[in-house]
């Protein structure tokens, strides 16, 4: 009795961990359907790298002022990581609209999330089990975007594959930075690199046209995209593998459904029902098997600032002196007390 309690304890700890991961990736991806609705109403006035430019702007801000990030404490791995981090940030943001405006919205989603399928598949490591959850994600997505109707653009076409390399470097990239850095340090560096990167891109043709309405409004989308989604996203990517956080990515397209259905009524096909079917039972799959084995990552540079070498680890050796004396300094007491 004793061993199977602990052994069902033991069960509990393991899911916990991926259960929180998988509930921050679930929040995460409502707050990016819920910024990229609000975000089409900037379309007319700004564009969509206009709106992505605002909303990486206003992100910047924000992190900064709240995180004040010390990047010349990190190691330099950590830095380069972070940079690169904000580079594909910005990749994924700007290459998908400049899909969206070139694809239907559907073929679009379907080749954008050959990202996150892709490395769920590559990091899997179970044999064909790994491959199930992927797979009936990839079923429902295909499900839920039917991306065989309408006509493509090669141009189209090669935009929105870019989003998806994007995105899965952006995966990998906020697992590596994640446990890095502590808190939101390395996300505070990144989406400063990705405003950076984006203001190159954007920024001359919009700032000319921004009024108060515009900076008023980019604030307010700034925190539902990119700072409250990818705060969540990089501290479910401590508690997940990426195979599993590429899986519940997937649920993206059918949370959009069912806001669709909500919000906009829009009533969904029988194919899109379907394709939410596979995609929740992806999800779960993920939720149950997606923890990671590693509990503490290595954090070297500490939330309240303090010098990221000053963690070291103890040796063994530092270990196994406090434990016993050494056999000389036992010989040497003995000899004394007699």
């Amino acid at each position: 009795m004793v061993t199977i309690a602990t052994s069902r304890r033991s069960a509990t700890s393991h899911r916990s961990p991926a259960r929180a991961g998988t509930l921050m990736a679930l929040g995460s991806m409502s707050c990016v359907q819920l910024g990229l609705a609000l975000s089409v109403h900037l379309f007319p006035e700004v564009g969509p790298l206009g709106a992505v430019w605002l909303r990486l702007a206003w992100a910047a801000v924000i992190l900064l002022a709240a995180v004040r990030p010390r990047p010349w404490r990190y190691r330099r791995p950590a830095l380069l990581a972070a940079v690169a981090l904000g580079v594909v940030t910005a990749g994924v943001t700007m290459l998908f609209m400049a899909a969206v405006a070139r694809l239907p919205l559907g073929t679009a989603s379907a080749l954008e999330f050959l990202g996150p399928l892709g490395v769920a598949l590559t990091r899997g490591g179970g044999g064909r089990r790994s491959l199930l959850w992927p797979g009936l994600a990839a079923v429902g997505v295909l499900l839920l975007t039917h991306p065989w109707q309408g006509s493509a653009s090669l141009v189209g076409i090669a935009l929105a594959l870019g989003a998806a390399l994007c995105w899965a470097c952006y995966i990998l990239l906020t697992q590596a930075v994640g446990d890095e850095l502590a808190g939101l340090q390395g996300l505070a560096v990144s989406i400063c690199v990705a405003a950076v990167v984006a203001t190159v891109v954007s920024g001359p043709t919009v700032i000319p046209l921004l009024t108060p309405h515009l900076i008023l409004a980019g604030f307010g989308l700034a925190l539902l995209l990119p700072v409250i989604p990818f705060s969540l996203e990089m501290y479910a990517l401590r508690r997940l593998t990426t195979s599993a956080f590429g899986t519940l990515m997937c649920l993206e397209p059918a949370i959009a459904v069912v806001a669709g259905l909500a919000l906009l009524h829009q009533v969904p096909r029988v194919w899109s029902l379907a394709g939410v079917a596979f995609v929740v039972a992806a999800g779960l799959g993920a939720e149950r098997t997606g923890a990671r084995t590693v509990s503490d990552p290595r954090l070297h540079v500490l939330d309240g600032g303090g010098d990221p070498h000053s963690q070291r680890p103890e040796r063994p050796s530092d270990k196994h002196s406090q434990r016993a004396e050494r056999p000389s300094d036992l010989h040497s007491q003995r000899a004394d007390a007699s």
